[in-house]
């Protein structure tokens, strides 16, 4: 159940969209409404039965119909009421929100994804003021208990027959019905969401403003920053990451970043690719301020999927670009745990992948690799990680000199023992694989890289999946950002 929580993105979406489905639902509902109320406000009341009913309680405040002039118009009711002011900024809210909140706004104009997303605090106070107007009325409780409704129902309902001057007498006592607004609820719904998101804004607040130390910052190549960090009191799981929020460049923009050190070392670190202007400034400020790096702000850490890792016997780790930063942090501590040789080390086999575009990417995760290579050989254990690294962009140079090294014992892209593989891998063939080797295992499947590439690692997992419980059986996980 508890993996369950790794799919909160997919949840908040989801929800997402049925708010704005059931707004579509309310909003056209009581556009007809208004449309109704204006017509029955302007029609006779000694004629029609919605002219009668608009004439309820007119004179006392105790109406029925929210329309209480006959020149009145739709559109006026929507720009002069509580219920319609709010009810437009807060639709208004929300359109803003779900545009700015597609894939392409957010990968292109992250700023423009992040600030209008923060129009949620509009729309839940319009939302919980919304019914303040009292427009939605239901009828007393006292003229509740003063009619008896099979007794004066034909006072006001069968009012132009015969029939009611023949029982007037029977009828003489019911009174004209008097309406009320029903008090607002919504409250009541999203107090206790917005108490524990208040709580929880607190709480990120005062961990951020603990200090930060940056102990060491590292260019790599293809624009990859490395920073290196130390903060009083933190701990951290592999695979989880942080929120980071540089003042000097946006008080309020907070970026999330995997962290690529391991809960075993004396500092956190994150590796930063070039994405945007944001990451392009706070790149160049590092660069440019050598002795005096910026102030940074770190909330975090925060759990993901990739926690689960040490749970199965076997674990294919696939990264995409820098999506391969999990599992840096991943390999380092499978490396100290080998190093210290702990007996809680349930993992027996290790599968990673790694996709780049360039051979640049390789550099900074090379030295990990070739690290981790020779503790694996010194100890005895070389096959206990197979790892695969695949280049997609590559030119005839590469490939020439792939071709004069083929017979060497190290790559010529990474220097590592195994050879880059170039184009993208056939994951048919790499489950089946791994299903031939463990054909009585749970292997998990864990992803930082694109969606497509998830659907194919889903697909491949449940068709690779034996039918028999007691047999190879595939899990995947992915990070969600």
């Amino acid at each position: 159940m508890r993996k369950q929580l790794d799919h909160n993105l997919t949840f908040h979406k989801l929800l997402g969209y049925t708010i704005a489905l059931m707004t579509a639902i309310h909003t056209i509902a009581h556009l007809f409404n208004v449309e109704r109320f204006c017509d029955a406000a302007q029609s006779n009341p000694k004629m029609t039965l919605p002219g009668m009913l608009s004439s309820v309680g007119k004179d006392n405040g105790k109406w029925l119909n929210p329309v209480q002039s006959d020149k009145e118009t739709p559109s006026y009711f929507a720009f002069t009421t509580i219920a319609g002011i709010t009810g437009v900024v807060i639709t208004l809210a929300l359109i803003l929100m779900i545009t700015s909140s597609t894939e392409f706004i957010r990968r292109s104009y992250f700023e423009v994804f992040w600030y209008t997303h923060h129009l949620f605090i509009i729309f839940f106070a319009g939302l919980v003021i919304h019914g303040v107007g009292r427009i939605v009325r239901g009828q007393t409780s006292d003229s509740m208990k003063s009619n008896n409704y099979d007794k004066c129902h034909d006072k006001f309902t069968s009012w132009q027959s015969s029939k009611r001057d023949k029982d007037d007498d029977d009828n003489s006592n019911c009174d004209t019905p008097a309406f009320q607004g029903n008090a607002p609820g919504t409250w009541m719904w999203v107090l206790a969401p917005m108490i524990l998101y208040v709580f929880e804004r607190i709480l990120r607040f005062y961990r951020s403003q603990q200090p930060v130390v940056v102990i060491k910052a590292v260019s790599h190549p293809s624009k990859v920053l490395e920073i290196q960090m130390q903060k009083r009191g933190f701990k951290m799981e592999v695979g989880q990451y942080i929120f980071i929020n540089c003042p000097s460049l946006s008080r309020l923009e907070w970026h999330p970043f995997t962290l690529t050190s391991s809960p075993e070392e004396s500092y956190f670190s994150v590796h930063i690719r070039s994405a945007g202007d944001w990451t392009d400034n706070l790149i160049k400020n590092f660069q440019e301020q050598v002795d005096n790096p910026p102030r940074l702000e770190v909330d975090g850490p925060f759990g993901t999927a990739s926690e689960d890792v040490f749970q199965y016997e076997v674990s294919m780790l696939v990264g995409a670009g820098i999506g391969v930063t999990p599992f840096a942090s991943i390999l380092k501590s499978i490396w100290h745990k080998f190093q210290k040789e702990d007996q809680r080390l349930k993992s027996k086999k290790i599968y990673f992948y790694w996709i780049c575009r360039e051979t640049g990417a390789f550099a900074w995760f090379a030295d990990l690799l070739r690290s981790l290579e020779h503790e694996m050989i010194s100890s005895g254990k070389d096959g206990f990680l197979n790892y695969r690294l695949f280049l997609t962009n590559w030119d005839s140079k590469v490939a020439g000199q792939a071709i004069i090294t083929f017979d060497t014992d190290t790559d010529a892209v990474t220097g590592l023992r195994q050879k880059t593989s170039y184009g993208r891998p056939v994951w048919e063939n790499e489950f089946s694989k791994v299903s031939e080797m463990h054909p009585r295992s749970t292997v998990g499947v864990f992803l930082c890289g694109p969606q497509a590439l998830g659907k194919s690692l889903k697909k491949c997992c449940h068709q690779f999946s034996s039918l028999d419980p007691r047999k190879v059986q595939f899990y995947f996980n992915t990070e969600n950002f």
